[in-house]
């Protein structure tokens, strides 16, 4: 089997090694691209491993880090996944992510290979792998090779101590009505169960082929060596030792991991072609336009990620319920299916911008015309719209993300939920375009948008600070490569 790779250049000297095995999905691997660049900044040696199709998409965001390698393994073919799929982000069908998770195990021997290859070098061994949560596997391989494995697993803490802490009570809270509250302890907001979409029924069904995959998730994390978290501790730092009893192990803080990378490049990189490239994008000249037009603070962001499904419909009611609201809005359209209503386009084209294509999320809430993100609250969107001080309003589509909602909305005060009554029947009930318009104009121009604004601006001010030299995320990252180096030294002295 050849495994082939783009390496930079090294040093004479031997600077810590670390690998980095991200999950083959978006949102699962930016995070992590972003953890390689603030360890190569501290001189830490980073390989990546990935396989072929999602090679180039990591090059275009670490070309220019020259301590950071990648190491490319051939991604298994299966009968259950269409040709040359390697990413979760081209499944066809949501029914294909068990069958694609259970396609990735067949990557361990491949991935043994590539640490066989830089163990046997004593200047390349590395200090540990950080890989996936959905890699649960990887813990046995890097036990044949001595090497600690730290999980990553792109939820946030309070996030995973409520799921886990549901997890003991599935059979009870499953008997309840959707609109009655959960109340947990330590938990200073009420829940629901459809706050856990596909929680209940992965856990409520002994056959659910997700139950396994579960099971070896956690029994991987107990056998982990630490937990590196995207996250900061003036966030969450008070629900951290819960966190730790749940998953048995020392949880690292490390994050927003997207300002690490921004906080440098901003000053070091200020005329480069990235950054030229960003300013010339049509919709950043849109943004632009809408600056001088309607001033700052004042367009909202619509997007709900790269795997969130959505009925035309349902994109319909997002269309009028816009438009209704009468906000300027830039918008990013996944749907292939989804035509809009006669007419629409020209009325809303004075303030409104449809997207089709990819966009830097990032770039767009960075900029000061954006007031406001309509999003799906993926643990990565929220820390994305928080870090750069943008209230969020919040409509969950599945996995963690009611609790993301909930945790925004009610626990930090950072944002709205996008509220409508819920069939007990029906967990997909189609959201009103008034329900959308309503909610909009009071992110954007009611009381609680205002208020939710100075928190979520409060909260960009303190991530910012956590990355800062001497932050507690800047200095949660170094004793990371500080411990896992001692580590190291004392199993290769024992």
């Amino acid at each position: 089997m050849q495994i082939w790779s783009i390496m930079g250049s090294t040093s004479t000297s031997s600077p810590p090694h670390v690998v980095i095995f991200p999950f083959m999905a978006q949102g699962h691997t930016l995070p992590l691209l972003d953890l390689s660049k603030a360890l190569a900044s501290r001189g830490t040696r980073v390989t990546i491993i990935t396989t072929p199709a999602n090679a180039p998409f990591i090059l275009s965001k670490n070309s220019t880090h020259p301590t950071i390698s990648l190491s490319i393994i051939p991604f298994p073919e299966v009968e259950e996944l269409p040709e040359g799929c390697e990413n979760v982000n081209r499944l066809p069908s949501p029914d294909l992510f068990v069958p694609f998770i259970n396609a990735t195990k067949l990557l361990q021997q491949p991935f043994e290979d590539v640490l066989k290859e830089l163990c046997d070098s004593d200047s390349t061994i590395p200090i540990c792998v950080i890989s996936d949560m959905f890699l649960p596997w990887t813990v046995d391989s890097c036990c044949l090779f001595d090497i600690p494995r730290i999980v990553f697993s792109g939820m946030g803490v309070l996030p995973t101590v409520i799921e886990r802490n549901v997890s003991l009570h599935v059979p009870c809270i499953s008997s309840l009505l959707h609109s009655e509250p959960i109340n947990l302890p330590s938990v200073p907001f009420p829940l629901n169960k459809t706050d856990f979409p596909d929680h209940f029924a992965w856990r409520g069904d002994e056959k659910h082929p997700m139950l396994p995959i579960i099971s070896e998730i956690e029994q991987a994390e107990h056998n982990s060596w630490g937990y590196v978290v995207n996250s900061f501790e003036e966030l969450e730092g008070d629900h951290v030792a819960a966190f730790e009893n749940h998953i048995e192990t020392k949880a690292w803080l490390v994050g927003p991991l997207l300002l690490h990378d921004q906080s440098k490049q901003d000053l070091m990189n200020s005329g480069s072609k990235d950054v030229d490239q960003k300013q010339f994008s049509p919709y950043i000249k849109w943004l632009d336009q809408k600056m001088e037009g309607v001033g700052p603070g004042n367009v909202i962001y619509v997007a709900f990620g790269s795997q969130s499904y959505m009925t035309d419909s349902q994109m319909e009611e997002i269309a009028l319920g816009l438009e209704m609201a009468g906000q300027p809005f830039i918008w990013v359209v996944r749907s292939r299916t989804w035509v809009p209503p006669v007419g629409w386009e020209d009325r809303v084209k004075e303030r409104g911008l449809a997207i089709r294509d990819w966009v830097d999320q990032r770039g767009i809430l960075e900029h000061p015309a954006i007031g406001g993100f309509l999003t799906h609250c993926g643990w990565n969107s929220v820390l994305e719209g928080l870090s750069m001080g943008v209230p969020l309003l919040a409509w969950p589509m599945g996995a963690e993300q009611g609790l993301n909602a909930r945790y925004t909305a009610m626990g930090l005060k950072a944002g709205l939920m996008v509220l409508q009554e819920r069939d007990a029947k029906d967990d997909h009930m189609t959201v009103q375009r008034n329900v959308i318009c309503d909610s909009v104009k009071e992110l954007m121009r009611g009381d609680q948008g205002k208020k939710a604004r100075e928190r979520a601006q409060e909260l960009g001010r303190k991530a910012r600070q956590a990355v800062e030299k001497g932050g507690s995320s800047d200095k949660k990252l170094d004793e990371l490569i500080e411990c896992l180096t001692q580590d190291k030294n004392s199993r290769t002295t024992s």
